[in-house]
């Protein structure tokens, strides 16, 4: 389970395991998203442009960020929901580029219905050390006092 609202302090800071971006990636975003720029799709267009080889989209990237950042179990269970991104895309992801993120809690402050807003920040980094994407998300997050507990259940005994 997630930490609660009270759980995140400010300044504290995580740092995820590293993933390698691949052509399955790129290609899956293409048809999951629809989003079949050629500067994602087009090997030859992609030879001519000022990149020189295709490149993954900005959103599939920060989709792959916010996914490691899941992996720490930071906010899984305990995020009731998003309430902002601001991002900005920095550098260019390639194919067989290598990502992580470095996670840190901006902001918290408390809300309604028992329930917080905590922002963090996610630079995301390659594997030559060149922030590549920069955002911060506002999440609304169960407090100590509404944090679902885990509820054991078992069948029912068979006669």
């Amino acid at each position: 389970m997630g930490l609660t609202y009270e759980e995140f302090k400010i300044d504290s800071r995580w740092v995820t395991q590293a993933r390698t971006v691949t052509e399955a990636d790129v290609s899956l975003f293409c048809g999951l998203s629809g989003d079949f720029n050629p500067l994602h799709s087009d090997t030859e267009f992609c030879a001519g442009s000022s990149f020189g080889e295709r490149v993954a989209h900005g959103p599939l990237v920060q989709s792959i960020a916010i996914g490691l950042m899941s992996q720490l179990n930071l906010i899984n269970g305990t995020a009731r929901g998003l309430l902002n991104v601001n991002w900005d895309f920095r550098a260019p992801v390639r194919i067989g580029d290598t990502v992580h993120a470095c996670v840190s809690v901006v902001s918290t402050r408390p809300a309604k219905n028992g329930a917080g807003i905590v922002t963090l920040r996610l630079l995301v980094i390659n594997q030559t050390g060149t922030t590549v994407q920069d955002g911060t998300m506002m999440l609304l997050m169960d407090s100590a006092s509404s944090k679902r507990e885990l509820v054991e259940v078992r069948p029912a005994e068979t006669q």
